[in-house]
């Protein structure tokens, strides 16, 4: 397992977190397992929580696989209508008293309870909702460059915004395409995408795949960066 060759260097502390040295952070960061899965098990307590790597920490991997599960959770196995209403209550402010649905959607992570014990939406509560609700629409991929440092690659959703990449958790796309990521650069694909997104970090893809040969006449001679027709998919039916 990567990572568990590492020694603890006493004197390279993190400057951003109190538990951990910043080569460990770094890959935390890049890691869906957090600073926690790049230790040997006798430092895990250590380092368990790392706010660098943690899924609650925007940018980092373990944020945005969290956000691809709620997002996939939405659009292919929602939660049931009973649940789901709660979660929607707590969004607008209310309070539930559904200690059953609360703690389902406590351990999907959708839910957090303070200490005064009222429940209260998470952003990956929003995250979920937001997917149910929203449109999604079929994007157009080009995979411009994969940091293996890092463990991300940088796509060019046609049906986004052609002029930002989007940061695309690299095992996402070895495991949806079956290729290495040295393969992937300069690769076309297919996805579903929230192209109502306003940062790049914010755009999730799902159902990635290979795309199929171009059609002639599909680049566009300017910019270079295929376009197509958009037409919704998933997302929650009026």
């Amino acid at each position: 397992m990567p990572g568990l060759a590492f020694e603890w260097p006493e004197t390279e502390q993190c400057p951003n977190c109190p538990c951990c040295f910043t080569e460990l952070c770094q890959r935390g960061a890049a890691r869906v397992k957090e600073c926690t899965g790049c230790v040997r098990p006798e430092y895990r307590a250590r380092v368990w929580g790392c706010p660098c790597s943690s899924r609650l920490t925007r940018g980092t991997a373990a944020w945005r696989a969290e956000r691809l599960r709620a997002t996939v959770r939405a659009t292919e196995c929602p939660l049931p209508p009973c649940v789901e209403v709660v979660l929607r209550a707590l969004a607008q402010g209310e309070v539930s008293s559904d200690r059953q649905a609360l703690a389902l959607l406590r351990v999907g992570g959708f839910v957090a309870e303070p200490t005064d014990e009222v429940f209260t939406i998470t952003e990956l509560g929003e995250v979920y909702l937001n997917a149910r609700s929203d449109l999604r629409f079929p994007a157009c991929l080009e995979v411009l460059a994969v940091d293996r440092t890092a463990r991300l690659a940088q796509v060019v959703v046609g049906a986004w915004d052609t002029n930002r990449p989007v940061p695309v958790l690299l095992d996402q796309l070895t495991d949806a395409t079956g290729l290495a990521a040295e393969e992937l650069p300069g690769v076309w694909l297919d996805a579903e995408a929230n192209c109502h997104a306003q940062e790049p970090d914010d755009v999730v893809l799902t159902r990635i795949r290979i795309a199929g040969p171009l059609p002639a006449g599909f680049m566009d001679g300017e910019s270079g960066t295929a376009v197509r027709s958009l037409a919704p998919a998933g997302g929650e039916q009026a």
